[in-house]
């Protein structure tokens, strides 16, 4: 056995301990490939970047960054990029483990990679997000690259964060590199469908399991944590095959409408007041009491560990898609499972966006783009083919569909490490 790494100090419900458990769950399903696990449990490589910038008021700032590869086994690195003041290496570690686990499940051509800087974005000017934002690509320059590890949005950045990453490496390596980043704006290589493609894949998996559930869409009342480009996106798509939104909830606050709100007046509420908190077509909800919401589907699409063990007891929802990493603590999947909850975990339900990442990366090394139609069918295809594998798996081994996730991920993970072998 290999010794624990000396630079992390994970608490029982920390991000990274929520993986370590995962993997451990599935090493009776490995065989011989068992023998490589502990090259689950480290990542290749992490790096910490000091970020000093010039505020607008003339003071010096520095933030602390990070780029994380877990493994590199499949292909160049590939994961996203979140600003957000609680981001530490632990967290960074995990996301970029389950972007490796992602990858493989739905068979892409990568490893995985994640990285942030622990800031609160709304604090900066447009001016000072740029300066922080090109200064941290500067530093992260040395193990980015279109054929090495290829960063994208994730919470708090978006297209034109990506622009920016672009340009300064770009203007470092003296080319365009169009590939170095995907979900960038469309005029500089990005791919119709990528804003939405995280919550169309969760609804694409969503309506696969209501279908092998025996679920109705149609009048389906569903309750939304997270309202923003996967939460958002993800709702308008429920809506639109029948299904009620009853409860939403965002960092504002909660709302409820047992009739369901009216998402044509909810989405331009949230565009102009940034969240749910006020909506007047909706009665205001306690942060604690949306977890008790009367409704089919929950759709945490928020940040990691929001159901936790007490939160799962008291669910009433038949299926959970989990939109955001990591929302459910190890603790609380064995009481849904216990309870006859469905979960369709992450590492599935949110990998539409990571797979039109692919799309917009594949078209800019070929300088040929696709149409929206042409991404939606070509996504809709390989979530529900990866699904399908997964489910397989689990009714074989009679496992959760997060184990059974994990199996298929890492044996293709550990056969290639196999493979390739150890250098030198």
């Amino acid at each position: 056995m290999t010794a624990e790494l000396s630079y992390v100090h994970p608490s029982p419900e920390s991000p990274w301990t929520t993986y370590l458990s995962q993997v451990d769950r599935v090493l009776p399903y490995l065989g011989e490939l068992s023998r490589w696990a502990d090259t689950l449990k480290r990542p290749k490589r992490a790096l910490i970047v000091d970020i000093p910038i010039e505020l607008d008021n003339g003071t010096i700032a520095h933030y602390e960054g990070y780029r994380v590869q877990h493994n590199l086994s499949r292909g160049p690195g590939k994961g996203g990029v979140r600003y957000h003041p609680d981001v530490t290496l632990e967290e960074v570690m995990a996301l970029a483990a389950w972007m490796s686990i992602k990858n493989a499940a739905v068979n892409l051509p990568y490893g995985g990679a994640k990285g942030g800087i622990r800031v609160d974005p709304k604090l900066l000017s447009i001016k000072e997000l740029e300066r922080m934002t090109r200064r941290y690509t500067s530093e992260i320059g040395i193990i980015i690259g279109p054929q090495q590890d290829i960063p994208a949005p994730d919470v708090n950045t978006n297209p034109q964060i990506m622009a920016w990453m672009m340009d300064t490496y770009s203007m470092n390596t003296g080319a365009t590199a169009t590939g170095v980043v995907t979900g960038k704006p469309i005029h500089l290589g990005g791919s119709l469908g990528r804003v939405k493609a995280t919550g169309r894949g969760v609804f694409v998996t969503g309506r696969e399991a209501a279908r092998r559930m025996g679920l109705e869409l149609d009048g389906a009342r569903v309750a939304v944590q997270g309202t923003g480009n996967v939460g958002g996106a993800a709702m308008e798509l429920f809506a639109q095959a029948g299904a009620k939104i009853v409860a939403a909830q965002d960092h504002t606050g909660a709302i409820y409408n047992g009739h369901g709100l009216d998402l044509s007046a909810l989405m331009p509420w949230i565009k102009e007041h940034g969240g749910v908190a006020g909506f007047p077509g909706g009665e205001r909800l306690g942060n604690e009491e949306f977890w008790d919401t009367d409704c089919e589907i929950m759709i945490p699409a928020a940040l990691e560990g929001q159901i936790t063990a007490d939160r799962a007891r008291r669910l009433k929802a038949k299926l959970v898609l989990e939109g955001a990493n990591g929302p459910t603590l190890p603790s609380a999947d064995d009481i849904l499972a216990e309870r006859g909850i469905l979960v369709v975990p992450d590492v599935i339900c949110n990998a539409g966006g990571v797979t039109v990442s692919y799309f917009e990366w594949v078209q800019d090394f070929s300088s040929f783009f696709w149409t929206e139609d042409e991404i939606n069918l070509r996504l809709d295809k390989i979530m529900v083919g990866a699904l399908k594998r997964i489910w397989e798996v689990a009714d074989q081994h009679r496992i959760t569909l997060r184990t059974a996730t994990f199996a298929v991920a890492c044996e293709r993970i550990l056969e290639a490490r196999r493979e390739r072998g150890l250098y030198p």
